[in-house]
């Protein structure tokens, strides 16, 4: 699983945005102390509930909320995620930009974006790029396979790693 591409480890508290119905929440809620699974849609978060619970699952905490209204935690945490791609940018700002930023974060992202968030001079580093290098080492973790996803998406996609500097 991807998971083992990351640095989360037992006792992290790590958050899942846009968590769908669990399948990167449950593989998290094996390697660490506790999830924060967020989830906006209300049926897709019952179904999220239900398959946690049929699973026995009890550190997982599933927040029916849109992740740019959540307040990130106080304590230190990570993020591990697939989230829609549409809101990847706002996502990187959100977490940039918080008083307390997560330690590391792993997103899935479009590879046209993610390579622009790296410090390189192969590709041009956006002005969001330019930003996030100040505080955090970037880079690809690991490239992924249209069939790595149902459905799988129609463009290449990554899983991209920033680690606090």
């Amino acid at each position: 699983m991807l998971i083992g591409h990351s640095n989360i480890k037992k006792r992290d508290l790590v958050i899942d945005i846009g968590a769908g119905s669990g399948v990167i929440t449950y593989a998290l809620s094996k390697r660490c102390r506790k999830v924060i699974a967020i989830e906006p849609d209300h049926d897709t978060a019952t179904k999220l509930r239900n398959n946690l619970a049929q699973r026995g699952v009890e550190n997982v905490e599933v927040i029916e909320q849109d992740f740019l209204e959540y307040d990130l935690p106080a304590e230190p945490y990570k993020v591990f995620s697939n989230p829609p791609f549409h809101l990847s940018s706002k996502i990187v700002h959100k977490l940039l930009e918080a008083e307390n930023q997560p330690e590391s974060f792993y997103l899935i992202l479009q590879k046209q974006f993610a390579l622009k968030l790296l410090n390189t001079d192969r590709h041009y580093t956006s002005q969001l790029g330019q930003a996030l290098i100040k505080e955090y080492q970037t880079k690809i973790r690991y490239p992924l396979r249209p069939t790595d996803f149902t459905p799988p998406p129609a463009i290449p996609t990554v899983l991209f790693e920033a680690k606090k500097i």
